[in-house]
């Protein structure tokens, strides 16, 4: 199977994009296409699933060990005749400025996969040669295969380009991609706007491939694709490999517009341990899916949708009796808020589920933002004292006030150097602002299953 991560020069310079359309084109062509995004990006990897019509799973070298890595890219791309990889931010950015751990550029290594590297073009020529130089030259053990120019402002701007990487660097030019603002996904404060929001049209789908067709070699990008045994492959006893059990237990997975931030990876594992996974919409449905046995509200943005999950009464008081039913309910950011007492927005408040006694206010400004390492003080839903996990924290807003409520998690933010303690717990209810990564310790999403399990034959 061919692999390739697609990366670029620093944030924004239309990656993604580019990415979405290589797939699109590699679809148009009938090649089954398995979509990753390096870091621990919630929105681009819904975009990517859309386009693919796979889910798409995240590839995190500080998250996860090169083992975890490798088996999430084994076990995903079954099936696909090729992975393409995302980067994230520019190339060498990871959470440290004096190593590249945790960038794009390490996922690589890691994995061994050859990057395809996008550069901004506008509003320069030669210029660019010599970024493309000290990229090329910066890692030696990295292996940067080829590069793509965007926002070119036409043939004769990719002429002027392309004299001035002739006799610099020896690396391929794939092709450039024309100034095309209709491409743009629009942009909000965790990010691009998700998949719900902004769908790809057929003509849409269409477009992106025709304009790769016609300004990207595609045929030599497949080429590059290297078709080697993945780099950190475990042994053939992986847990991934063994036989997935008769579900028994069903966990009703929050997902709509409020809420769509999960990890890919932490629903197989939860199958894996023998759950069925069913979808509800807390926007929408008046009552939870039948016979189920714990609650997964993941993150989001019910911010957004304030007054409409206010406004389903019926939804909310479903979800207040399953809460008080002592039956297992995990919730990561937006889940959270979700049960508070409120989400104070603008000066305005909007009561939600009233489960936990937080009251949650709307900040202009990042929050908490980085990796967490994470662990259980006492026991929990999730495990018991001593537990450890690594998750991921962004979010723009913060707890105005807490109640009477136990907390069960010491936290670590890995960037901001910071300690605090957190993980909010009411009975059989654990609720956090930090998505834990299931592969980061999987006993998590056994110990979920074996609560709900639990719960259902009348433990606790």
């Amino acid at each position: 199977m061919k692999k390739i991560l697609i990366a670029g020069t620093a944030s924004g310079i239309g990656k993604t994009t580019i990415t979405l359309a290589i797939e699109a084109a590699l679809i148009r062509r009938g090649i089954v296409v398995q979509p990753f995004k390096c870091g621990p990006d919630y929105l681009d990897t819904a975009h990517h699933a859309a386009i693919c019509g796979r889910p798409c799973r995240n590839l995190d070298t500080i998250m996860l060990s090169a083992h975890e890595n490798a088996a999430s890219l084994q076990r995903a791309s079954q099936g696909a005749a090729i992975v393409v990889a995302e980067g994230m931010m520019g190339l060498f950015d990871g959470v440290s400025g004096a190593s590249g751990r945790g960038s794009s550029a390490d996922v690589a290594k890691t994995l061994g996969l050859p990057v395809v590297l996008v550069m901004d073009a506008s509003s320069c020529s030669r210029s660019l040669a010599a970024t493309l130089l000290g990229f090329a030259t910066f890692d030696k053990d990295l292996k940067i295969a080829a590069v793509i120019f965007n926002r070119v402002a036409g043939e004769a701007h990719f002429q002027m380009l392309s004299e001035a990487i002739q006799g610099t660097v020896s690396i391929p030019v794939l092709g450039w991609i024309p100034h095309r603002t209709a491409w743009s996904i629009p942009e909000r404060h965790l990010g691009l706007h998700d998949a719900n929001e902004r769908t790809w049209t057929d003509a849409e789908l269409e477009s992106l491939a025709r304009v790769v067709e016609e300004h990207l070699d595609l045929d030599r990008f497949l080429e590059l694709a290297e078709s080697e045994e993945t780099r950190g492959q475990g042994a053939e006893t992986d847990v991934d490999a063994e036989p997935r059990p008769v579900p028994a237990v069903r966990i009703a997975i929050a997902r709509d517009a409020a809420f769509s931030f999960y990890y890919e990876d932490n629903m197989e594992l939860l199958r894996d341990c023998g759950a069925e996974l069913v979808e509800f919409s807390p926007l929408r449905d008046q009552r939870l899916p039948a016979e189920v046995d714990a609650l997964y509200l993941g993150g989001g943005y019910p911010e957004l949708h304030a007054a409409e999950l206010r406004d389903n009464h019926a939804m909310i008081a479903a979800v207040q009796q399953f809460c008080h039913s002592g039956r297992p309910v995990y919730a990561e950011c937006g889940g959270m808020m979700f049960l508070a007492n409120n989400i104070v927005i603008d000066g305005g408040s909007y009561p939600m589920a009233g489960v936990l006694p937080l009251n949650i206010e709307m900040s202009p400004g990042l929050v908490k933002f980085g990796y967490v390492r994470v662990r259980f003080d006492r026991d929990c839903i999730l495990g018991p004292a001593g537990t450890q996990a690594t998750g991921h924290s962004f979010h723009y807003s913060k707890i105005q006030s807490v109640g009477a409520i136990d907390q069960v998690y010491s936290l670590e933010y890995t960037l901001a150097r910071k300690c605090e303690q957190e993980g909010y717990v009411v009975g059989n209810v654990l609720a956090s602002y930090v998505h834990l990564h299931f592969r980061t310790n999987r006993a998590l999403a056994r110990n979920f299953v074996r609560r709900a399990l639990l719960a259902r034959d009348g433990g606790k």
